[in-house]
């Protein structure tokens, strides 16, 4: 991957105004550089706080750990507002770019794009403030998306405040530049977390008869869930369940006493997540009188599904299509088994979320959530337009959302 300064940029910027793309990147690599962990943006949101202070646009923000949650009146102040959010949390993890705007915070780096989507929403206030829309837009910029489920902590702030319909994008390497994918219904996953604690009994590495080994108990578990997906679940219907954390013992020659197992369920569809659940509990209560021994089960509901409502999609298609043409826009033909905290506003109102290509044509596939995670910063002209547009046009749509407010 090239970590140098995209110098491609300035060939293709996809329509938007060069001085404002230029203004984005600067901003973005800001971000890059200063990330924050979740519920902890106070840097972040300052900055964009000073931001949104230079376009003269009104805000909402009640400190460290809250939404920063602006409006731009528009031209008719009384109707019902569109909502665009962005996320501003961090990832623990120490970036591999080589970038020249690489993380300077240790250990914490934007391993998922959040520095972009919230140029992005940056860049879409610049160009709502310069044209006004046709009414009042609700810029959402969400504390701790990945680790908290802030978009509750947002909504709680007053982000949803008489919305008739919202949109979020999420940059990938899934698609090249230029691309943006729209999805109607299921987007992502439901995602749910479990923790599992094996109580044995500890004793000496050279007497196993006199103990009951938790290592070994946690061994045949990790083996066993897995069947769970591989032969309980149907194949058609999308499900992961991954042991993520293990940790036991305390020295080569002591049989542990106690092992804590930590994983996460991710599924498309109710039946299968019960499935799922039911099977890890009766599959953690045979171990139990397998091993003779203890063992303790938490499984902790995560983010719902992102499901995307028709209306909302139709209109984001629309602006897609605008902006990249029809062949730049793609539709996944499965929903991600990522999860995305933007479920919890689409329980609330309508609403669709979309990706958008940020892997330059001569660049290999990098995932989000990796250290080398980087993108092609084209697509913040790219992500800033679909947001100002996507905003306008549901506003030729309005009177269908009416009944959802």
């Amino acid at each position: 991957m090239n970590a140098g300064p995209n110098e491609h940029v300035r060939n293709a910027m996809f329509g938007l105004d060069q001085t404002l793309l230029e203004r984005l990147m600067v901003l973005r690599r800001w971000f890059h550089q200063h990330p924050e962990l979740s519920f902890q943006e106070a840097d972040t949101a300052k900055r964009i706080v000073a931001e949104l202070e230079r376009l003269g646009v009104p805000y909402k923000y009640s400190g460290v750990g809250h939404a920063v949650i602006a409006r731009i009146d528009g031209l008719d102040t009384a109707a019902s507002a569109i909502g665009l959010r962005a996320d501003m949390d961090a990832l623990p993890g120490n970036e591999t770019t080589g970038a020249a705007y690489a993380s300077e915070r240790q250990g914490i780096m934007h391993a998922c794009g959040h520095c972009a989507h919230m140029a992005m929403l940056i860049g879409a206030a610049n160009l709502l403030t310069e044209n006004p829309p046709p009414g009042p837009v609700r810029l959402i910029f969400q504390p701790a998306e990945e680790r908290g489920g802030g978009s509750r902590v947002a909504i709680e702030d007053g982000a949803l405040e008489d919305v008739a319909t919202i949109y979020a994008c999420h940059v990938t390497h899934d698609y090249e530049t230029g691309k943006i994918m729209v999805r109607d219904g299921s987007v992502t996953a439901q995602s749910d977390r479990f923790t599992i604690c094996v109580r044995g009994k500890g004793g000496h590495g050279a007497r196993p008869h006199e103990a009951i080994d938790a290592v070994v108990v946690s061994g045949f578990l990790i083996t066993a869930l897995q069947t769970l997906v591989s032969r309980e679940s149907n194949p058609l219907h999308p499900s992961v369940v991954t042991i993520g954390s293990v940790h036991a013992g305390s020295a080569a020659n002591v049989i542990a006493e106690e092992a804590e197992l930590r994983g996460s369920i991710r599924s498309t569809l109710p039946e299968s997540r019960q499935r799922i659940h039911h099977g890890i509990q009766r599959m953690v209560g045979a171990a139990a009188e397998l091993h003779d021994c203890r063992i303790e089960l938490d499984i902790r509901e995560g983010y719902p599904p992102v499901i995307n409502e028709a209306r909302s999609t139709r209109i984001a298609r629309q602006a897609a299509v605008e902006i990249v043409g029809a062949d730049g826009v793609v539709a996944a033909e499965h929903p991600s088994m990522g999860s995305e905290d933007f479920a919890f506003y689409l329980e609330r109102v309508p609403g669709c979320f979309v990706r958008i290509g940020a892997r330059a044509p001569d660049w290999e596939p990098v995932p989000l959530h990796s250290p080398a995670f980087d993108i092609d910063e084209r697509a913040l002209g790219i992500g800033a337009q679909f947001f100002d547009r996507v905003a306008r046009l549901s506003y030729e749509h309005l009177n269908e959302f009416r009944d959802e407010v």
